[in-house]
């Protein structure tokens, strides 16, 4: 098994709370970040190598940096906690079961950037989660680390909690911000960055739960010491999110240096798939990377063990490769059907798609009608060349990327199992009868769309 960083004291009773958390070794960081300069910590985050753990896996530490210093203007840390990304709930198992751990990473990570009021921005379907949160926050204020004079230190935080309204969009940081403002959660034309002109037009960052909380164990050991966990440019651990076909869904904490046929199949994590099933294919990062199917997934281009890390999940681009994403990792057995999940995630991006351009607003819409058309039997042999090129004519063209989120799936399908594609065209009365009674998905050719 790993070296757990965040999940080491997950199953200890009483977690949750201050004392039990206190007890473990929780907030040693903030006692030792407070003795510290604020670049000091910058540094130390550089030197561990901590890639963010949202999806775009941008070196922490540079994206710190970035930060704008204008005298007198306030500056603020967001931790995105809209966790929407379909395959993905990592960051709901710590923040559900060991909140201290995000609110200590966060007194660091604020003291750091200079902010002196920061937010968790958390998806509207965690309703139960912003209480727990509240409770750890208040907790910590109650015992110094929170509030006014922290420790003594004269630097002074704090934390609020903001649902957000249920948006898949309000995960792209900009959109985030626009929603914490009270606005619609529309993506903002970049620059100016959020660095710059962020929350209110302040110098901002937005940083995911699970990259704060890595905070913690880089402070407490040192930067250089946890960039010796892992491998290349990926250090540290990472949370895994298991799902799909396999023996033992959960959230699992890797150091990026193991297999990816060792985490399906051994025993210490997914556990192989049920039923002696055949491995087809898995999205390894979240419903928006491409899907790989099991010869790509386990081997990469040059032959070798393909890891569960950045690098090598990624080895020859989407053609032979994928992401790691947000660590979403669905897996997908040899009766699944992957024009059928494509056009459940073609469903699911069009619905979420804010609207603002063009080609995510109509091409969306036009790829779900396409796959429901195929999928139900009803579909012709250039629909596929249809649909390929829709994505192709999606991806890259828009202001945020929930454009291209939408349009790799459709490719990565088409290019790794158009025979499946071709199939249900060749074969549309078995394509029909298969899909007989499922009524959330009637009548494909009448699908509106627009958004």
């Amino acid at each position: 098994m790993s070296k757990k960083l965040l999940l080491a004291n997950a199953n200890v009773p009483g977690i949750r709370g201050f004392e039990v958390y206190r007890r473990e070794g929780g907030y040693r960081s903030v006692e030792k970040a407070l003795k510290m300069q604020p670049a000091e910590i910058v540094e130390e985050v550089k030197k561990s190598g901590l890639r963010g753990r949202g999806g775009a896996g941008f070196p922490a530490g540079l994206k710190w940096s970035f930060i704008a210093k204008p005298e007198g203007i306030p500056r603020h840390l967001v931790v995105n906690a809209d966790e929407s990304e379909p395959g993905t709930f990592k960051d709901r198992y710590l923040m559900e079961f060991i909140p201290h751990i995000l609110i200590e990473g966060m007194i660091v990570s604020s003291f750091a950037l200079g902010c002196n009021v920061s937010y968790i921005y958390i998806r509207g379907e965690y309703a139960w989660i912003p209480d727990i949160l509240e409770e750890a926050i208040e907790e910590a204020r109650k015992n110094g680390f929170l509030g006014k004079n922290i420790l003594g230190t004269g630097y002074d935080c704090e934390i609020y909690v903001q649902r957000g309204g249920g948006a898949y969009i309000c995960g792209e940081e900009t959109a985030l911000i626009e929603s914490l403002e009270g606005k619609r959660g529309n993506p903002r034309i970049k620059p100016p960055f959020p660095a710059v002109k962020g929350l209110w037009e302040r110098p901002t960052v937005v940083n995911n739960v699970e990259t704060i909380a890595a905070v913690v164990p880089i402070i407490n050991d040192g930067g250089e010491e946890y960039a010796k966990i892992g491998i290349g440019k990926s250090t540290g651990t990472k949370l895994i999110s298991a799902c799909g076909n396999i023996n033992k869904p959960g959230v699992y904490e890797i150091d990026m240096t193991i297999s990816v046929e060792e985490f399906i199949f051994s025993d210490d994590y997914c556990g192989g798939i049920p039923n002696g099933k055949r491995l087809k294919a898995c999205i390894p990062g979240g419903s928006s990377v491409p899907i790989l199917p099991a010869n790509l997934l386990l081997t990469t281009a040059k032959g070798e063990k393909r890891l569960m890390n950045y690098e090598s999940l990624a080895d020859g681009g989407f053609a032979t490769g994928s992401m790691m994403g947000s660590g979403g990792f669905i897996v997908l057995d040899e009766d699944q059907c992957v024009v059928r999940h494509t056009m459940s995630l073609a469903h699911f991006y069009h619905h979420e798609s804010c609207g603002q351009c063009s080609p995510c607003r109509e091409g969306t819409g036009w790829m779900e009608r396409i796959l429901k058309k195929i999928e139900y039997g009803k579909g012709e042999l250039k629909d596929i060349d249809l649909l390929w090129d829709i994505q192709r004519k999606i991806e890259g063209n828009t202001i945020c990327p929930l454009g291209d989120a939408a349009a790799w799936p459709v490719a990565a399908a088409i290019r790794h199992f158009r025979d499946e594609f071709e199939w249900h065209v060749l074969n549309p009365e078995e394509s029909q009868k298969r899909n007989y009674g499922l009524a959330h998905y009637a009548d494909p050719i009448h699908v509106p769309v627009t958004a």
